[in-house]
């Protein structure tokens, strides 16, 4: 298992080695992927994202993404695409009461906050909510020797049998999946009126994976999984390019 620095100066011990090079193959998978907007060359129009709502209580799913990590990425894509995005930390107190005026679709309290400083020029406000987060599907199994070792000891004889014994007794083997489906709504408001213009809605599923086999001590262990953050952002991502092709 030789193994040395990679180029790219990592320190670990292992780099360059078998597991290392596995582990990595399987996080550039999981990297979140470069999306080229159909549209991006065409100027869109000012735009605020603000942070929408997470309908799921699966506590995996809200310890690792908010909604204002969601707006974040909103954020991100709706730049690369061209849009003129107005940062949220740009709005100060005006933050909660457009939250409120659009939540409750209150176009008066729209209207009085789009009147001040900077943002009354902006066209829309865009929401991303997440609709849908839970664990649908889990399968998994694995093998013990430990049966065979006992059947080899009972039918068998001599060293041959024993040698059999021992090394079925000693395989470990399993394997274990669980899918995830998650949805995501994009919503396109008038930002004077609070009244929608256009919404979309897109799902994905991501498999979260391990196995491992073990053999007279001989140990080999894999995982690999698109993190739920990242899965959200190819979801934003989806968002983004149908917005950019359909209403820019």
């Amino acid at each position: 298992m030789g193994g040395g620095v990679r180029q790219d100066g990592n320190p670990s011990p292992i780099a360059g080695g078998r597991a290392s090079t596995d582990a990595n193959q399987r996080a550039d998978t999981a990297q979140a992927r470069t999306v080229e907007y159909a549209n991006a060359a065409k100027k869109g129009p000012r735009l605020i994202v603000l942070p929408g709502e997470i309908k799921s209580n699966n506590a995996t799913f809200t310890q690792r993404v908010t909604a204002n990590n969601i707006a974040d990425f909103a954020e991100i894509e709706l730049t690369r695409a061209n849009f003129t995005v107005l940062e949220r930390n740009q709005l100060g107190p005006l933050l909660r009461e457009m939250e409120l005026a659009y939540n409750v679709g209150n176009a008066a309290q729209a209207q009085r906050a789009f009147q001040k400083g900077s943002i009354a020029t902006t066209r829309w406000v865009l929401k991303f909510d997440i609709l849908k987060a839970e664990p649908v599907a889990t399968s998994g199994g694995g093998f013990d020797g430990g049966a065979a070792a006992r059947l080899i000891g009972i039918f068998g004889s001599g060293k041959a049998a024993a040698a059999g014994s021992t090394v079925a007794d000693s395989v470990r083997t399993s394997e274990d999946a669980k899918v995830w489906n998650i949805g995501l709504r994009y919503k396109i408001l008038n930002a004077n009126s609070a009244e929608q213009v256009a919404n979309g809605y897109f799902e994905e599923k991501m498999e979260l994976g391990a196995t491992s086999t073990s053999v007279l001590g001989v140990s080999q262990r894999a995982s690999g999984q698109l993190t739920l953050d990242s899965l959200v952002q190819r979801l934003v991502q989806k968002s983004v390019a149908e917005i950019d092709a359909r209403y820019k």
